[in-house]
């Protein structure tokens, strides 16, 4: 498979460890249903857990949320409806959600990407993100079955594709572990030392993935074991 990959290293930041692993987005790469414009989650599903990426979740976005990194695992978005904004690599300065939205309440830096159904974004533990400007608007939910830490039903698969997606929807992924929400700090060495994922949850062992931009072990040294 040949994918439109784009790159982003996104340094440290006074509030956020981000990481020496690029921030990766592959551009439309996953097939839409037929006659429509939405993703199967069924597919994707099946993608992920081949390639050693735990899903916990499908959710439907608000118009925003706070900036968060997270701190024991990388993760992977996979778009399956709508369009957003996603702003990388910086952490909000004010709990105001208008503020650090649409106004200036956000450190210097990172990077604003737009979001559409058939995108993937690899986020490598530490990097911060944040998702607003969703279409079409809807109300936040949680639309897998569980507690958005793994896909609580007796056939995960069957339940993925019996979702309604409606809004700006996303699947999630995690390697290295469980999810955490951290707004700012934290200990950055050890987020930075997060396995290297062995396969790429795309693209499985090609080169043209993590496994040849990503540097680094996919064993923690033993002062972490």
């Amino acid at each position: 498979m040949t994918v439109e990959m784009r790159q982003y290293h996104l340094l440290p930041t006074y509030l956020i460890p981000n990481s020496p692993r690029p921030l990766l987005h592959y551009k439309n790469v996953l097939a839409k249903r037929h006659n429509s414009a939405q993703c199967d989650p069924a597919e994707v599903w099946d993608m992920f857990t081949k390639n050693d990426w735990n899903v916990h979740w499908i959710f439907r976005y608000g118009p925003t949320q706070l900036s968060h990194y997270h701190s024991k695992a990388h993760e992977c978005m996979a778009v399956l409806s709508g369009t957003a904004s996603i702003r990388f690599g910086v952490a909000d300065t004010s709990p105001d959600m208008e503020l650090n939205t649409h106004g200036s309440a956000w450190e210097e830096g990172g990077v604003l990407l737009e979001a559409e159904a058939g995108d993937v974004f690899i986020i490598p533990a530490g990097v911060a993100h944040k998702t607003h400007n969703t279409k079409p608007e809807a109300e936040f939910a949680l639309l897998s079955p569980g507690k958005g830490h793994g896909i609580e039903a007796e056939n995960p698969k069957k339940a993925l594709s019996e979702i309604n997606l409606d809004g700006f929807t996303m699947m999630g992924a995690y390697n290295g572990g469980d999810w955490d929400f951290i707004a700012t700090g934290g200990d950055f060495e050890k987020v930075w030392a997060v396995p290297k994922p062995k396969y790429d949850p795309v693209l499985g062992m090609s080169d043209q993935g993590l496994c040849k931009t990503w540097r680094g072990s996919s064993t923690l040294p033993k002062a972490h074991l």
